[in-house]
């Protein structure tokens, strides 16, 4: 408690406060605006908090991945456009309370919910990561690089719909980690003569040329399309009492469940929003009423993405590992202000840590009050056409990727990753193991080859430490699991043929 009263005093202190009232506003417009997504929001402002203070930076970009949670909702339910893919599921039953009249208590339930979840998954991290951090000191190379590599395979299987596809994307993320000068030899790779090269391919760029860019370009075949926007009162906010009765429930499971999902690697928010509207609706004694307008279908997925997100949290703060696409962005961020999070974070950056977890106490409180009474407005920026919102987008692409290193050819960097993010859309590769791959890429390396100068070279040494050992086993057999399933679909077909 003294270190979460000194986190207070942190966030309360000069504009950190001002910074989670802005990092909230951005994330529940940006899970309000169909399209852009949490990734793509951070990803852009990664380069506006390249001069601020690193509390500051942090704070406003938690701020942004958690309030997107919140912002999704409302364009899910008074649209039936999911602002982001966590929001997908509350359209089934969202939009079909709107259509009946009761657009108020689905709002108010979900924002309720996210409430719930938020509060306690902050306190769950308060209580988990410490003692998640303290057990990862006594990790050495060889843990780390299993942590790095099991945790690379298990997000690039459940991130894309084709294994051999994200595999490709998983690769490519690692070469291009690779590029510039060795950290430990002091060679060249991958520069082709080019001394910009040396230096390597800035990360900013890249992840907003992917998301950014890419998805202008995506956006352009709906660019002129109309949305109507179903219109609510402040005064019919107010669930009945029956309203939160049916609500309580999958509130508490769905903070349980989602909270848990968390701490797996994968596209926790994502994932946690099905489980728990899948849970529910087998409990429920009226599952007909699931897809008609329940209110459970939009408390229970609601409350869970907001706990996923503060579950998937506990792993990046105290292993220093991120679990899913939206911690990858937060670690690039803590990179770009030189701070490595891990198991020493809370020992050496302990007004950040706590700073940063009692911001999202109060980033929560902040979410509530501004969610209900402004749920009007929020609705109505999410019918802003795409011809003036995507050109803005743009225009902050070119000015973010240019401000890193004040390069032009970062500006180069970001076209050509833009272009190539849209077609890896068009042909069903998920961008997002490419992203995740040079993120991670620089950990697995150098984890491996100081294991190798432990080891003296025998790479046998990384199954006799038991740890390491479970997980490079487990790797394996992600890894061999889709070659020997296209092996039996191979000879199978083969002897279909022949017989």
């Amino acid at each position: 408690m003294e270190d979460l009263m000194q986190g207070l005093v942190t966030v309360l202190a000069g504009p950190n406060l001002l910074w989670c009232f802005v990092g909230v506003v951005m994330g529940t417009l940006v899970g309000v605006l169909p399209g852009l997504g949490p990734v793509g929001a951070m990803s852009l402002l990664l380069p506006v908090t390249f001069n601020m203070d690193t509390t500051s930076a942090l704070i406003l970009l938690a701020g942004i991945y958690y309030g997107s949670m919140y912002g999704g909702s409302t364009t899910s339910i008074l649209v039936n456009v999911p602002g982001e893919a966590a929001s997908v599921i509350t359209c089934l039953d969202g939009n079909q309370m709107a259509k009946k009249g009761k657009a108020g208590p689905a709002l108010s339930i979900a924002a309720i919910g996210s409430f719930v979840a938020g509060t306690v998954g902050v306190v769950l991290i308060m209580l988990m990561a410490p003692a998640l951090a303290r057990a990862a000191l006594k990790f050495g190379p060889p843990e780390y690089f299993g942590i790095a590599l099991l945790g690379l395979l298990l997000l690039t299987r459940l991130t894309g719909k084709q294994v051999i596809k994200s595999y490709i994307m998983m690769f490519f993320g690692i070469a291009l980690a690779t590029v510039g000068m060795d950290p430990i030899g002091g060679m060249e790779r991958f520069t082709f003569g080019s001394q910009t090269l040396v230096q390597g391919l800035d990360f900013i760029p890249v992840i907003m040329g992917l998301y950014g860019i890419a998805e202008v370009l995506s956006s352009t075949e709906d660019i002129f399309k109309p949305l109507e926007v179903l219109k609510v009162k402040f005064r019919e906010l107010l669930p009945s009492k029956q309203d939160f009765k049916d609500s309580a429930g999958p509130i508490v499971r769905g903070t349980i469940s989602g909270f848990l999902i968390g701490l797996i690697p994968g596209p926790a928010n994502i994932i946690s929003t099905f489980i728990s509207y899948g849970m529910e609706k087998k409990l429920s004694k009226h599952p007909e009423k699931f897809g008609t307008g329940a209110i459970e279908g939009v408390a229970g997925p609601e409350t869970a993405n907001n706990a996923a997100s503060c579950g998937a949290l506990v792993p990046l703060l105290s292993l220093g590992v991120p679990f899913s696409p939206l911690p990858a962005v937060l670690l690039g961020a803590f990179m770009l202000h030189n701070v490595i999070p891990g198991p020493t974070l809370i020992q050496d950056h302990p007004e950040l840590f706590w700073g940063l977890i009692a911001s999202m106490y109060i980033g929560n409180v902040m979410l509530l009050v501004l969610n209900l009474p402004l749920v009007g407005l929020f609705a109505r920026v999410a019918s802003i056409p795409g011809k003036y919102l995507m050109p803005l987008v743009i225009v902050f692409c070119f000015i973010g990727a240019f401000s890193v290193r004040n390069s032009i050819f970062d500006l180069g960097v970001l076209v050509l990753f833009g272009f190539l993010g849209y077609f890896f859309r068009k042909y069903g590769y998920d961008p997002t193991p490419l992203a995740l791959g040079m993120v991670l890429g620089p950990m697995l390396e150098d984890s491996f080859r100081q294991s190798a100068v432990l080891f003296r070279g025998d790479l046998t040494g990384f199954f006799s430490r038991p740890l390491s050992g479970v997980m490079m086993g487990i790797a394996f057999l992600l890894i061999l699991w889709p070659l020997g399933k296209l092996l039996i679909n191979y000879f199978r077909n083969n002897n279909e043929v022949a017989s």
